[in-house]
């Protein structure tokens, strides 16, 4: 179950094989169910999850008690409540598995602390934070740019398989419009 991870990170950078036991005696296995939470408002994140199989969202609840996609998560990605873990404070968001999901877990100390120990892998950590911060950006700079219409189009052909994958409320929270929108736009033949 390790090998995935591994060989992820060898994509980035190379581990010694003594470099990738230690960081894989670090690594817990966690299975959540369908539905079923990872974090909630009040809890702290333990640290970074990478994805093995299933999807997972993140979300807030607004002022208008509305759900607020903010990050979803399919296999070969991480997702973590990084507010809470940089500032030792409790979430205020949720963390939940859409599919039946196995994560592997590295708690922040154990990050850390291996991070000095191994430089690699404090460079591999790093990476996959600015491509999260990256990957952020851009959707904002799409929310703001892009019509409702080309933001489903670009991310319907950036990630056609994650599309079926979500439920249509959930992709419109994400995309920044409403689940009737969404309808009316997949209801379109050229679509």
């Amino acid at each position: 179950m390790y090998q995935e991870l591994l060989d992820h990170i060898k994509k980035y950078v190379q581990l010694a094989p003594r470099e990738e036991q230690q960081f894989c005696e670090k690594l817990k296995f966690k299975k959540l169910k369908k539905k079923e939470f990872l974090l909630e408002p009040g809890k702290l994140c333990k640290g970074n999850y990478f994805i093995l199989k299933g999807c997972i969202r993140q979300y807030l609840i607004n002022k208008k008690l509305n759900e607020q996609i903010i990050h979803f998560g399919i296999e070969h990605w991480w997702i973590a409540d990084q507010d809470s873990l940089l500032n030792n404070q409790p979430s205020a968001c949720y963390i939940q598995a859409l599919e039946e999901t196995d994560l592997l877990l590295i708690h922040e100390k154990d990050r850390i602390s291996l991070a000095k120990e191994v430089p690699p892998l404090e460079t591999y950590f790093r990476i996959m934070m600015q491509k999260s911060f990256v990957a952020s950006q851009r959707r904002i700079g799409f929310i703001f740019n892009q019509t409702e219409e080309e933001r489903y189009r670009f991310f319907s052909k950036l990630y056609p398989g994650f599309v079926q994958r979500v439920p249509q409320y959930m992709l419109a929270s994400y995309l920044g419009f409403t689940p009737q929108f969404l309808s009316r736009l997949r209801a379109k033949k050229d679509l």
